[in-house]
């Protein structure tokens, strides 16, 4: 199908549409081919006739602020959809809520949260990424989970239709929902408890402090790689402690190499690839396998095709 084709079979929409738009630019490790068409929708709407009126074969993706996300060189055969401004609304609500759009960056939402003196999402403020990844994936930090506070999330199918599920029947586990794959999330509703916003303010202060500390946040990462195994499996050991049991910690491929700081994190010194990175990941993860035989699961989600495959 060329190019011309795929855009040309898409429906009239009110956002952008963007062909062969560059996901290197977009994504935190600064790597990966370019998506097809890159739809950034204009409100809720736009994006629900959109999943409705696309035909079931062109593949659809979503991408937040691209901060755990390695794309792949050899680019996203389909549309990827990318929430703007419109999705990136905080409100806070009675009763210690507050409702977020999946657009808003988490720490954005845990500062709303703070100035309105709602207690118990500051945790946000140490996890990269949009609401949206969030609650794809149970996002959390230092003993708190966004399952912990959510009330429910609105999603759109792939034929836009709208849902609204309670955190009991999103299915959470560790780094884990049971959301269906074409669901995109579009908003959610939180429980927090009425707190003083001096107070809230500086716990999240020192998450962040915490974070400077013990992360390479500065550099192009793409934060945790591998999620935390199951400890009965791992003898107790976290995912950093495997890697560093393997020698991975500051290992190198090509531009990639695990942090020196955090063994856990995936570095781009700015030359890499997408290719360099994958590569390095799945051999500290063939070794992990091979002296252990605990099979590391990659949290960081891979999209797109390998380069000429």
């Amino acid at each position: 199908m060329s190019e011309t084709g795929l855009i040309d079979r898409l429906p009239r929409v009110r956002g952008k549409l963007i062909e062969n738009a560059a996901l290197k630019d977009i994504t935190w490790l600064r790597v990966g081919g370019p998506a097809r068409v890159l739809f950034i929708p204009a409100d809720e709407a736009d994006l629900a006739r959109f999943l409705a009126e696309t035909p079931r074969d062109i593949e659809v993706n979503v991408l937040g602020a691209g901060s755990n996300t390695l794309a792949r060189d050899g680019g996203v055969d389909g549309v990827v959809v990318r929430l703007g401004p419109a999705f990136a609304r905080t409100e806070p609500l009675e009763g210690a809520r507050l409702r977020a759009g999946a657009g808003a960056l988490d720490k954005t939402v845990a500062k709303a949260a703070a100035k309105a003196g709602i207690g118990g999402l500051e945790f946000y403020v140490g996890v990269p990424g949009t609401i949206g990844g969030a609650l794809r994936m149970n996002a959390g930090c230092y003993g708190t989970e966004t399952q912990d506070r959510l009330i429910e999330a609105v999603a759109l199918d792939r034929r836009g239709r709208r849902i609204v599920a309670s955190r009991e029947e999103l299915g959470y586990g560790y780094r884990h929902s049971d959301a269906p794959q074409d669901w995109i999330f579009v908003e959610a509703l939180y429980q927090g408890e009425v707190d003083d916003s001096d107070a809230v303010t500086r716990r999240m202060n020192d998450i962040t402090a915490r974070r400077e500390e013990t992360q390479p946040i500065r550099e192009k990462t793409s934060g945790s790689t591998f999620k935390n195994p199951d400890p009965a499996l791992s003898e107790g050991r976290s995912a950093w402690q495997l890697v560093d049991l393997v020698g991975g910690r500051g290992r190198r491929v090509g531009g990639a190499r695990f942090s020196e700081l955090h063994a856990n994190f995936l570095i781009n010194d700015g030359s890499a690839t997408a290719e360099d990175l994958e590569t390095l990941v799945e051999g500290v993860r063939a070794d992990i396998k091979a002296l252990t035989g605990v099979d590391m699961e990659w949290e960081v989600k891979r999209l797109g095709e390998r380069a000429g495959r």
